[in-house]
């Protein structure tokens, strides 16, 4: 730890798309802030994705309000080295004060002071304000009933590049969320044996009737809601705009030779077992489906839009044997598994944040991104204010939020009262 020092109103800490975002709030209001970044900008994007990852949302939608994408159709899927060149150039734009290299080890509230020491591999520094732009993808989570058995070759997502990484054999990825799905398919494609194990999900059609999805979602105020609805608290959304975005259909896929099975349950002696919802979780991710077909082509019909029918959205392919017929066991050796692929997200990591912003459950308290802990600020964590919160453009809105109250709170500080 060096001994320099220095002195900043707000630092920002993580310079993905939400510490991006807070810097262009923040820059506008005049207010003096540091971002500090580990590794580079848009760090995630780069290294903790695979290869052929493209947005799982068009590229008109999936932006900042401030800058379109130079080398990507509106309605294209921009490639994950793109959106990191992006934010990069973003940053650029209204030269945003981002240290790169900079890791941050503690933040502590001042005792005899106003505001908070936060100690970085960069030295010390002083703020009146922090806000935690760390986002939800800090830590690969795998469950505790992964097997301990070195003959098999286990890695999360954020690992997997592409197929030729895995070794030979037959492969079993656990969750079917866009993610997992997604490598899931690339694999089936090159030629692979696939088990993927699928849970509760949603699964909105990629267009319909000449719109896409995000589209739908938008004018129907989904993006919008403020709160999950009970009970799906652990529904993954299954979505993909690879080659150049399509509905993920888990029948197609079945029918296309990928063995579909249920939720993942444990791991005994080289077996693994499968809960007996494989049919349930595919019939409600089916309900999902055309529950937003409904929603859709009743708002066409109350404003009058003149929008295509499509009514071969609404076919249902058969149920393929894996699904009339289940499997419950599978005996990984004997089905020459060799890989599992742990699509099973991500939890986040707040201990460098050493301060009272924080419940029992180790969950940050807030409202709107406004810890509970003056001073503190959360800023791309799922459902901070509404479903697109994690989002790019729906962090952005959450970043102006945070930054007007930034401003406000200044506001107050500089006042001197009556002269």
């Amino acid at each position: 730890m060096t001994v320099k020092q220095m002195q900043t109103d707000t630092i920002i800490v993580g310079a993905g798309q939400a510490g991006i975002a807070m810097s262009e709030h923040l820059s506008k209001l005049d207010v003096p802030h540091i971002v500090l970044e580990r590794s580079r900008i848009a760090e995630h994007w780069r290294t903790q994705r695979w290869d052929s990852l493209v947005a799982n949302g068009p590229a008109w939608h999936d932006r900042f309000p401030g800058m379109e994408f130079s080398d990507v159709a509106p309605d294209g899927f921009p490639a994950k080295e793109q959106i990191a060149d992006y934010f990069e150039a973003y940053a650029k734009k209204f030269n945003a004060p981002v240290r790169t290299g900079v890791e941050v080890y503690k933040v502590v509230r001042n005792a005899d002071r106003p505001g908070f020491t936060v100690e970085t591999s960069d030295g010390v520094y002083q703020a009146n304000r922090v806000v935690a732009a760390t986002g939800p993808f800090q830590r690969p989570s795998i469950p505790p009933i992964a097997p301990q058995d070195d003959s098999l070759t286990q890695i999360h997502s954020s690992q997997y590049k592409n197929p030729q990484q895995l070794p030979e054999g037959a492969v079993l990825v656990v969750g079917a969320g866009s993610s997992g799905v997604q490598i899931a398919d690339e694999l089936k494609r090159a030629g692979r044996k696939v088990f993927l194990s699928v849970g509760a999900h949603d699964r909105p059609p990629r267009s319909y009737r000449g719109r896409d999805f995000v589209w739908w979602l938008g004018v129907l105020c989904k993006w919008d809601a403020e709160a999950m609805e009970p009970g799906t608290e652990h529904v993954t959304i299954a979505v993909s705009g690879a080659r150049g975005g399509h509905t993920v259909d888990f029948r197609a896929l079945a029918h296309e030779g990928m063995t579909l099975v249920g939720l993942t349950e444990s791991f005994k002696d080289g077996v693994v077992r499968f809960a007996p919802n494989l049919a349930e979780n595919i019939a409600r991710g089916d309900a999902n489906y055309l529950s937003l077909l409904d929603e859709a082509d009743a708002y066409i019909e109350r404003n009058g839009l003149d929008l295509p029918e499509e009514p071969e959205a609404r076919n249902i392919l058969p149920d393929p044997d894996c699904i009339s017929n289940p499997i419950l066991e599978l005996n990984l050796k004997e089905e020459g598994v060799t890989t599992i692929v742990w699509a099973t997200g991500f939890t986040v990591d707040h201990s460098w944040l050493q301060v009272n912003a924080f419940d029992e459950q180790g969950k940050p308290k807030h409202q709107r991104g406004v810890s509970a802990e003056p001073g503190i600020y959360f800023l791309g964590l799922p459902w901070l204010s509404r479903r697109g919160s994690t989002f790019i453009w729906g962090v952005w809105h959450d970043a102006k939020h945070i930054a007007d109250h930034i401003a406000t709170q200044r506001k107050y500080m500089a006042y001197q009262g009556p002269q």
